[in-house]
């Protein structure tokens, strides 16, 4: 119990520190009240409307997009640690598990959860791919002068 002495003194003294803090605080500070200061703070910008009631799906999408990249690199730091003691197994565990949430991220850039703001509902597909686009019209050959046609790699 002797060990766990100076652990539970390091608790006591941040508890007191906290609350001597908070006390000083709420005696010294100076208190000033107006309706600027009391209003919402945003990078300096004055809010010009009041916020909406509800967030939009794809808000929380994107939300739950990093949470699950956030749990599989937890996942994967100890992976890192003990890969030579898994071996081929842990290989195949881990690249499964990367896949799963590869194809979940994949399925939210294709569904457009990533696209914001007002020119999300003017991107599609079928306005940027034209059935007249082939690799010979958008690929620009650069560098190619003075090469001959086995350097490039083309036959005739």
């Amino acid at each position: 119990m002797s060990q766990y002495l100076p652990v539970l003194a390091l608790l006591v003294l941040a508890a007191l520190f906290a609350a001597i803090s908070f006390a000083a605080s709420s005696i010294l500070a100076l208190r000033h009240p107006t309706s600027a200061k009391r209003a919402p703070y945003e990078c300096g910008i004055v809010p010009s409307r009041d916020p909406p009631q509800r967030f939009p799906v794809s808000f929380y999408l994107v939300a739950m997009l990093f949470i699950m990249f956030d749990i599989e690199i937890i996942f994967l730091y100890p992976w890192a640690v003990a890969h030579r003691e898994l071996g081929v197994y842990g290989l195949v565990a881990v690249v499964g598990f990367s896949a799963v949430f590869f194809l979940s991220f994949v399925y939210e850039v294709a569904k457009g959860g990533l696209d914001w703001g007002p020119l999300r509902s003017d991107r599609r597909v079928g306005d940027v791919v034209s059935a007249a686009r082939t690799a010979t019209t958008t690929v620009r050959r650069v560098g190619l002068e003075g090469r001959t046609e086995q350097d490039t790699g083309e036959a005739a």
